[in-house]
């Protein structure tokens, strides 16, 4: 179960087409340069319209990809220094090298407190090390800043299963999914819990 924590780990700009000639200068007003620069979708941007098209993907390897692309997103940060503590971070991981992982995530939230993935690496470090009291916090702070991080969902429903408060793991397996159907692991999970359950409250 504790590698789904670990693991878990943009639909285009719509513009009208007109046909030549089909409205008059005098209509359309001051022509548009052709050298004018072309706006880019902000990054929240790019993550609403993924995650909305996450939802209505049927083909699991370009979901796969979405799926790829938000935790990419969401690992961005806007600072140089951020960025080189969790490349620090994710290496100690890699290596089991828990308190110093921990250590590089304490610098990092202190940094920049709404940086997402500095409190959901810090959950994943703390779920890995059994402390869920402490891993259930980080993930509260996750989902206070992006409440669609699908990733610290299914980490809360696993922290909920082990310590056996099935109604929680459930409620938070059925966000995750409703968030990313393709959660295939949670939704096995969710499958059997919902079955070893299914006669506790007649």
């Amino acid at each position: 179960m504790r590698g789904v924590l670990v693991v878990l780990i943009a639909s285009a700009l719509a513009i009208p087409v007109v046909e030549a000639g089909a409205v008059s200068a005098e209509e359309t007003g001051p022509s548009v340069s052709a050298d004018a620069p072309v706006i880019e979708p902000s990054r929240a941007d790019r993550i609403d319209a993924l995650l909305a098209s996450l939802r209505t993907e049927t083909d699991p390897d370009t979901a796969d990809e979405i799926e790829n692309d938000i935790l990419g997103l969401w690992l961005e940060s806007d600072s140089d220094t951020i960025d080189v503590l969790m490349q620090w971070t994710l290496k100690a991981m890699e290596q089991k090298q828990y308190p110093r992982a921990l250590d590089f995530l304490d610098r990092i939230i202190l940094l920049d407190p709404a940086y997402i993935e500095g409190w959901n690496k810090r959950a994943t470090v703390y779920f890995l090390l059994d402390d869920y009291g402490k891993s259930i916090g980080d993930i509260g702070k996750v989902l206070e800043l992006e409440p669609r991080h699908f990733g610290a969902l299914s980490g809360l429903g696993i922290i909920m299963r082990a310590i056996g408060d099935d109604e929680r793991a459930k409620a938070a397996f059925r966000a995750a999914l409703d968030i990313d159907p393709h959660l295939q692991n949670i939704r096995d999970e969710l499958d059997d819990l919902e079955a070893t359950t299914s006669g506790q409250d007649i």
